[in-house]
């Protein structure tokens, strides 16, 4: 398969910008989070997995409206209906996987992706090895009982008072505000943000992330609201690993109960990692992902 950036048309005339490293015959899908991130924290992921003893092939993308790849006008109230729904966005990973011409190979999703890797498990697991669920719950409720604990806990009572009241009133732009999220985010999303993935501008695709998400990590205002396949992950059949940092904005109780929920599933936790623990505790992390390749490729792996 050809190594480096390919761009690849899609059936609805958009590009998305992909990416392949490494080599060997285990193939890696990796879905970014956001929604409207980008595929960046994945690029060593080749060169990690090959010094745990793995000859595998890592494939990236940017989804549709991400900041590699085209961006629709979502302004266009027709097109935003089209392609800002979980049906468009589930479609795309299957159509990515046909175009780079993979089958039986794993799927791994950190958030947002997560949320992919479970419908894909759900609706196409014919054609995966294994998933890989990081970073991601299967409910939108269970994640929002959390964030308010973890600021509460975090924030004096008159900063959480603050922020609910900018909240209720729709001014998420406030100086204080956004502080208060800053000062979450480096305690609980990104602890250690290397130079080496920093820009000069945002790449964040934020029409699609408001659409979605809302303004931030720590409020939920768009579609992700009605989020929860909790009654459905019993029907995902393919092995499951489920990675989450043990300092992050996801539950690790809900970790643990999907664990349950799923018939072949292994929980495995980064210690010191927050929602992006692949890069706060690298060495743990790739450890865990490896390992669990390996038991699939051998056919030696348990719950």
């Amino acid at each position: 398969m050809k190594q480096g950036t390919t761009i690849i048309t899609l059936d609805n005339g958009y590009h998305l910008w992909t990416h392949t490293r490494g080599t060997g015959n285990i193939h890696l899908l990796c879905l970014h989070g956001g929604p409207g991130g980008t595929h960046e924290y994945y690029e060593n992921f080749a060169e990690k997995l090959a010094g745990q003893g793995l000859d595998i092939q890592v494939h990236m993308y940017d989804q549709l409206g991400s900041f590699y790849s085209d961006q629709p006008d979502y302004s266009d109230p027709e097109t935003a209906g089209k392609y800002l729904t979980y049906d468009y966005f589930l479609g795309e990973v299957d159509e990515v996987r046909r175009k780079l011409g993979l089958d039986h190979f794993y799927l791994i999703g950190q958030s947002w992706g997560g949320l992919l890797v479970q419908l894909y498990a759900l609706k196409y697991g014919q054609h995966l090895k294994g998933s890989i669920i990081s970073s991601m719950t299967d409910n939108i409720d269970e994640y929002v009982a959390h964030i308010n604990q973890i600021r509460e806990k975090e924030l004096s009572p008159d900063a959480v008072a603050f922020m609910k009241k900018c909240e209720a009133e729709n001014h998420y732009d406030n100086d204080r505000y956004q502080g208060y999220v800053d000062q979450l985010n480096k305690g609980y999303v990104d602890r250690k943000h290397p130079k080496a993935i920093s820009h000069l501008i945002s790449t964040m695709a934020t029409p699609v992330y408001n659409d979605f998400q809302g303004d931030n990590e720590f409020v939920v205002t768009g579609k992700l609201k009605e989020w929860d396949v909790r009654d459905q992950l019993k029907n995902i059949q393919v092995p499951t690993l489920l990675t989450f940092g043990e300092h992050e904005t996801m539950p690790l109780a809900a970790a643990r109960r999907m664990a349950e929920s799923i018939p072949h599933a292994r929980l495995a936790t980064t210690p010191e990692g927050g929602h992006h623990h692949m890069i706060d505790n690298a060495p743990v992390y790739f450890d865990h992902l490896a390992t669990f390749i390996r038991d699939v490729e051998s056919g030696n792996f348990k719950d």
